[in-house]
């Protein structure tokens, strides 16, 4: 399974808007995906969001910065960079995240699983909403 999660690093690494159109290599038919914002099932339902990603930021990216193999599941760590289109354009932004995988016995991805932290990673970034979500953090934290 090692050289199914290589291959899988690499395909995400290299993610493009054109790419995402090769998920039926790397997800099964019936795969599971979610993140803070989503929960679908099926290659088409995980493409759209992936999709949607590219229509929303400019240059994403992701950068595999660790990874550990038991059998068929991985768990990465990531970093993920891009730039809003519509909120401050010119200022790379990152968040820090990790993914659980469950792979198929043909290598394929059947369950993929993000964690991050939606409101320090994401909208503590975006303008109103961002002043708003630091000072509910610092009202919690004190």
């Amino acid at each position: 399974m090692s050289h199914a999660i290589e291959r899988i690093v690499v395909f995400f690494e290299a993610l493009t808007p054109l790419s995402v159109e090769r998920f039926g290599e790397f997800y099964t038919e019936n795969a599971w995906f979610k993140d803070p914002f989503n929960e679908v099932r099926g290659i088409a339902a995980i493409s759209r969001i992936f999709g949607h990603m590219y229509e929303n930021l400019h240059e994403p990216r992701f950068v595999i910065t660790s990874r550990v193999v038991d059998g068929e599941q991985c768990f990465l760590t990531w970093d993920f960079h891009f730039r809003f289109r519509k909120f401050s354009p010119d200022v790379q932004q990152t968040i820090r995240g990790a993914t659980h995988l469950r792979l198929a016995p043909d290598g394929r991805i059947c369950f993929h699983r993000d964690y991050w932290d939606a409101a320090e990673e994401l909208y503590e970034k975006l303008p109103l909403v961002g002043a708003l979500m630091r000072w509910l953090k610092q009202r919690a934290n004190s």
